[in-house]
Parts: structure tokens; C-alpha cells; sequence
């Protein structure tokens, strides 16, 4: 599968109706960026079944706004409409491969449990 361009329209319903989706935050003018293109592009080759996203940060800035983004290139991986990983900076095509298997390899009956109990401990200290 290619990589497809997210925008604000599209970024929360790609999240939802997905397994998998990996976001490359980018922009034009980034170096680092432009050396990891080729690389994101390629790895989306061989996996079918994952969302390889890409957002340009300069056109949906309010967007990386909402993200947090501070760095780029960020990537950050979503498994089942939850973030499990968020990194700044490029990596090499071993280093996304493994963060695939990695991804994949997710307990994610503990991980709902773990943003649960999260989110009741958030709800119970600003009570």
C-alpha cells in the first residue's frame, strides 16, 4: 500500500477505522524528512494491512498543533485507535521494521486496560 496524505478531515476517522496506521509528520523544507521519505515509502510496500499516513506539517498546522508536534520528522504509531509510540526524528528502514513487528506484537487487551486505568487515575486527581 502507498502512503496517503492525512488532513484534518481525514486524520481521527483513518485512526478509528484501522488496525494499524503509522504517521509520518513532515514538511518541505526538512532535511531529515526528505531522507526518510523514500524509506516510509517503501516499507508501506510491504505491508498491506497497515495505514502509512503522511501529514505536512506547513498545510495542516493546526493539526500538528493538536499533535503536540515540536519536531520533525515525527512518527508515531496507532494500534486499535490508541498512540503506542510517538518518536521525533528519521530512523532506517531496519529500525521501522522492527517498530512494525513491535506494533503488531501488542498485548492489546493490556494496553486498553493500561489507558483505562490511566484515564480513571487522570478522573480521580483533578476530583
Amino acid at each position: 500500500m502507498a502512503t496517503t496524505d492525512l488532513t484534518q478531515e481525514s486524520f481521527e476517522k483513518t485512526i478509528q477505522d484501522n488496525d494499524i496506521v503509522l504517521v509520518d509528520w513532515w514538511a518541505d523544507w526538512c532535511g531529515p524528512c526528505k531522507m526518510f521519505a523514500p524509506v516510509y515509502e517503501e516499507v508501506s510496500q510491504e505491508h498491506d494491512d497497515i495505514v502509512f499516513g503522511k501529514i505536512d506539517t506547513e498545510d495542516q498546522q493546526q493539526l500538528a498543533a493538536a499533535a503536540g508536534i515540536s519536531s520533525i520528522p515525527t512518527l508515531m504509531a496507532f494500534r486499535e485507535n490508541v498512540l503506542v509510540f510517538s518518536q521525533p526524528g528519521a530512523i532506517n528502514q531496519q529500525q521501522l521494521g522492527q517498530l512494525i513487528e513491535q506494533v503488531r506484537g501488542l498485548d492489546m487487551e493490556d494496553v486498553h486496560k493500561q489507558v483505562e486505568e490511566a484515564r480513571a487515575q487522570s478522573e480521580q486527581s483533578a476530583n
